[in-house]
């Protein structure tokens, strides 16, 4: 068990103070069109590749993408992920929004309920454990549960995107699942926007009916809208 707001003091410290994003890089966008576990594999072994200062590079610019825009500034209730794996960390967005005193959510595996999550309300100083796939998750409490319905704006991890804002996952379907009411009616919340290094774009991903669209995608390199 540890305390997240350590972590955010040490990434800000580290990234920051160090000088250690002051290069800039790009990667190459793979063209690949099969929603298939090679795809995944080579995705997720690509953003596996960059290192640490070209991780935290990519992060510290979405973050400037997204921090004074309106959506973010308004949201009341903003949902967002414990980077792992490559994935682009939102740990300063997080940092911003408690600043702020926004209410900020994470995912939590729903200890009954086989591939399914709920958002947990996350505040400063919050104990984090592991679930059982390794990954660092809030404290589970009832009282701190949300809807999903009930956010504003969520910040989606993702293996990979085309340039029409679909978004291939790890395969389980928690967000497509979490937000299918979003397909299925005309509601326009939560926000959803994809967080991805350019190197996880693909030319083309096919959308099966339950795939959920993201609302934008922004990367390192630019923002994606449908």
């Amino acid at each position: 068990m540890f305390r997240w707001s350590h972590h955010l003091n040490l990434w800000v410290q580290d990234n920051f103070d160090s000088g250690a994003l002051g290069n800039f890089y790009f990667c190459k966008p793979h063209i690949m069109k099969q929603n298939s576990p090679s795809l995944r594999q080579a995705l997720r072994q690509a953003r596996r590749a960059l290192t640490p200062s070209q991780q935290a590079l990519a992060s510290t610019r979405i973050f400037h993408r997204l921090s004074s825009t309106l959506e973010f500034r308004r949201a009341k209730r903003i949902a967002f992920y414990i980077a792992g794996d490559g994935e682009i960390d939102p740990t300063l967005l997080l940092a911003t929004a408690l600043e702020r005193g926004q209410h900020c959510f994470l995912p939590c595996i729903h200890p009954f309920i086989r591939n399914r999550m709920l958002f947990v309300r996350y505040r400063t100083g919050d104990a984090l454990v592991r679930h059982p796939w390794g990954m660092w998750q809030p404290v589970l409490r009832s009282q701190s549960i949300l809807s999903p319905r009930a956010l504003d704006l969520v910040f989606v991890p993702l293996v990979g995107f085309d340039s029409e804002c679909n978004r291939l996952g790890m395969g389980k379907g928690f967000y497509d699942r979490g937000f299918a009411f979003r397909a299925r009616s005309d509601r326009h919340r939560p926000q959803l926007i994809g967080l991805a290094h350019e190197c996880q774009r693909v030319e083309r991903l096919e959308n099966k009916p339950w795939d959920v669209r993201m609302n934008k995608i922004v990367s390192d390199y630019q923002t994606y809208r449908p």
